[in-house]
């Protein structure tokens, strides 16, 4: 296969020691007849792809480094199964290939370096969620952000029922007391002691996957959760939980009745108030921080701290693009003419320099930045 389709971000190959960087954005759909434009549009930032190798590269080098560009634009069954957006970044050895859950600005640049801007924005955690719902039979983890959800992929070797958490007893106990319905599901009728066996078996299995989510999904990736579930389940879970980011507001419903678009409008409806006060604190901490000179939205003097692995974290304005780039070296800039089709994004190459020296890149609109200049950082030291 000359291409890779990957989820990880940061990938490999934003490591690589290349000479040709391929960075290309495109929106996609998921269904037709609009999907039926994609390979079409494709091509011709494939074209554009070219016109910017040319300047550089003999003809056998472009067709070569093409290859995994050319392959990807005549595989019928990928472009069936695309999702909101796609972005592709190639090497001379390498190129692999996103599905994005939000339509992205279409985009063909070759640099010196990938153009991540974007996909930071994408996988940053400022606006990610992740959402469980549950009943007393099964759960669901799904992660998402204000663009959109996909059900998070549970290990395969990790319990996932109430059947399979509490095994024997319990398939035993709930037959006895309610007996089998369509497809194999229990069936409760609850009565006398009975039901208070099921009570104590829902409180055992709740238990059971508030940890699961906890160790495995919470704790190490920091997002807020958001319950949805029946409203007689909540203040049980809430209870028992030891989940320190399990939000207080939750959807009380059944999350098996929602289609995806709902259970995504319902769950950012719970989140944005959470986004919101987040980024609100970032900007005070950049406030207090400038104030003190530990801190700065001067793009030069952002750029030269950057180089020299003293930037903490920066807000960048996330479509905002100034033609040019910076010496990873010296933090010097050279801004370029924008109508230059090999030239790059200096706001593009900061965020690459803090997220290589492990500093944070936050992505935020034009209207959640603390100023008018594209950049706001605060130092380490």
């Amino acid at each position: 296969m000359l291409y890779e389709i990957v989820k990880d971000f940061p990938n490999e190959l934003f490591e690589s020691k290349a000479e040709t960087f391929i960075s290309l954005y495109q929106p996609t759909h998921r269904h037709g007849p609009e999907n039926q434009q994609d390979p079409i549009r494709f091509k011709n930032l494939i074209r554009e792809v070219s016109q910017s190798l040319d300047m550089k590269y003999a003809k056998k080098q472009i067709e070569s480094l093409l290859k995994p560009f050319e392959a990807l634009a005549a595989d019928k069954e990928f472009w069936q199964h695309t999702a909101d957006g796609m972005a592709v970044f190639a090497t001379e050895s390498k190129c692999i290939v996103y599905l994005l859950e939000r339509p992205v600005e279409e985009l063909a640049i070759v640099a010196d370096s990938f153009h991540i801007k974007p996909l930071i924005r994408i996988f940053q955690s400022a606006d990610r969620y992740h959402l469980l719902g549950i009943n007393r039979n099964n759960f669901t983890l799904y992660e998402g952000n204000r663009y959109g959800f996909e059900k998070v992929k549970i290990d395969s070797e990790l319990p996932q029922t109430a059947e399979e958490i509490l095994g024997k007893e319990y398939t035993e106990s709930h037959v006895t007391a309610g007996g089998r319905g369509a497809g194999g599901s229990v069936v409760f009728h609850g009565a006398g002691s009975k039901k208070d066996e099921i009570d104590k078996d829902i409180e055992r299995y709740f238990r059971s996957v508030d940890r699961l989510v906890l160790e495995n999904y919470s704790r190490p990736m920091g997002l807020p959760l958001i319950l949805v579930s029946l409203d007689e389940y909540h203040t049980p879970f809430h209870n028992l939980s030891h989940n320190p980011f399990l939000q207080k507001e939750g959807i009380k419903a059944d999350y098996e009745a929602f289609s995806i678009d709902e259970l995504r409008e319902s769950a950012w409806a719970k989140i944005e108030p959470v986004y919101i006060a987040k980024t609100k604190a970032l900007i005070d901490e950049f406030e207090n921080a400038r104030a003190q000179d530990q801190g700065s939205d001067d793009i030069v003097q952002v750029a030269k701290a950057a180089a020299e692995n003293r930037v903490n974290r920066v807000l960048i304005e996330s479509d905002r693009i100034i033609p040019g780039k910076i010496n990873a070296e010296t933090g010097a800039l050279t801004e370029e003419a924008p109508e230059n089709p090999v030239v790059d994004d200096i706001l593009d190459d900061l965020a690459e320099l803090v997220f290589k020296n492990k500093g944070e890149v936050v992505m935020l609109p034009k209207e959640r930045m603390p100023n008018d200049r594209g950049v706001a950082a605060t130092y380490r030291y």
